[in-house]
């Protein structure tokens, strides 16, 4: 009887204490996922991956900030009076509290949003209902009263959130006039002011260099926002105010920084304790888009900001069906998967172009493997901000 594993890639959730501010996190994710390695019976490899969610590392750092605080830097950095907000994504736990700062540091805001949806596929209307419009999307720009009378007041699909009505009440509850426009080129918002915060997330460095050739003063894009401590906050000099999540109705969580000495000191707790030489990450969202809703969940700035050297590159793999079909298409049985396992075996260390490694995915590993720790750990209440997964980099031959 064969002795080849019958088992693949694994990818286990694994149950933490809640983590409070200055725990020590990697002295708890080594003994969550050793504990839990005891309890279930199995045993770690090297190889395996131990990932850590983004949400615990900055809750553990400490890593907030106020509304007071980002109302600050706005006006530190946009001077305090008419801003333009451009290309926000529709959400009240990414942008709401954000856009509450903003406008708590200007006078005026004009609020600049993209139609018929944001960035990540939220949609602000149908496409069914612009396309019964004679409004063209490359070139109109509308007013909010433009906009209620082609298209009414549309709810988000799955929040039923108003986000015109939503983003306007907290622009004027926070003390700013408001002003809504729809459009879909940032120059647009410079007939209306020259200072102008961006929020796009992965065309902010583009879309800002589109704003200064066109005439803008000032330009920030949301990285730009909280990358020092205004008044003892926390920060990120790296991406600032993106990837952020709604804590309070008052404070946001940032997304986490200096977290290279954390996956690299529990890569070396596991070391001492096991043996094995494990991969760690830090990951947030998954880098997938929801074929029913049509929205990228890819919010945060990428999907993995600190991992250890052996999560570097991309998949290096053959495409077993191809084998199958064509280089041994004569085969069947055990003389197929040894050909097969011998392809594998001799395979080059770069199978870019080659047909045998066509159809597979040549994303970063990171991006790969965070997309499953994001699935399997969730969003809600699950209670498993650390994910294991066992056996991604083993392949056919692996027994």
């Amino acid at each position: 009887m064969s002795s080849t594993r019958k088992i693949g890639t694994v990818s286990r959730g694994i149950r933490c204490p809640i983590i409070r501010q200055g725990d020590d996190l990697a002295a708890i994710v080594t003994e969550s996922v050793l504990a839990a390695a005891e309890d279930e019976g199995f045993a770690l490899r090297d190889r395996d991956v131990i990932a850590v969610t983004e949400s615990v590392v900055a809750r553990a750092q400490g890593n907030y900030c106020s509304v007071a605080d980002i109302a600050s830097d706005v006006k530190a950095k946009l001077g305090g009076g008419c801003v333009g907000v451009i290309f926000p994504i529709l959400s009240r736990n990414r942008f709401a509290i954000c856009l509450r700062g903003i406008a708590q540091g200007a006078q005026e805001v004009i609020l600049l949003l993209s139609y018929p949806s944001d960035e990540v596929g939220n949609e602000l209307l149908s496409l069914d209902a612009l396309d019964e419009s004679d409004i063209n999307p490359y070139s109109d720009v509308l007013t909010e009263e433009q906009f209620r009378a082609a298209f009414g007041a549309p709810r988000h699909p799955f929040t039923g959130m108003d986000y015109v009505a939503y983003y306007k009440e907290l622009i004027e509850e926070s003390g700013a006039k408001a002003r809504i426009l729809f459009g879909n080129h940032p120059e647009q918002i410079l007939d209306y002011t020259k200072n102008v915060i961006n929020c796009d997330i992965h065309t902010r460095a583009r879309t800002k260099k589109k704003l200064l050739k066109a005439g803008a003063q000032r330009v920030c894009s949301l990285s730009d926002l909280m990358t020092a401590p205004i008044n003892g906050s926390g920060f990120n000099k790296d991406y600032g105010l993106l990837g952020s999540n709604k804590a309070t109705e008052d404070s946001v969580k940032l997304f986490p920084r200096e977290g290279q000495g954390l996956v690299e000191e529990i890569q070396q707790q596991i070391l001492d304790r096991t043996g094995r030489h494990v991969e760690v990450m830090v990951y947030g969202d998954g880098a997938f888009k929801d074929p029913q809703g049509k929205i990228w969940e890819l919010a945060d700035p990428l999907v993995s900001p600190f991992f250890t050297q052996g999560l570097i590159g991309t998949p290096n793999e053959l495409k077993l069906k191809y084998l199958a079909d064509n280089d041994f298409r004569a085969l069947s049985g055990e003389a197929l998967r040894e050909a097969i396992s011998k392809s594998i075996r001799e395979k080059d260390a770069d199978l870019v172009g080659q047909m045998a490694s066509e159809g597979t995915t040549p994303r970063q590993l990171t991006d790969l493997i965070g997309s499953l720790c994001d699935l399997t750990s969730g969003s809600g209440d699950k209670g498993t901000p650390v994910v294991l997964i066992q056996g991604y980099f083993d392949n056919y031959t692996n027994d």
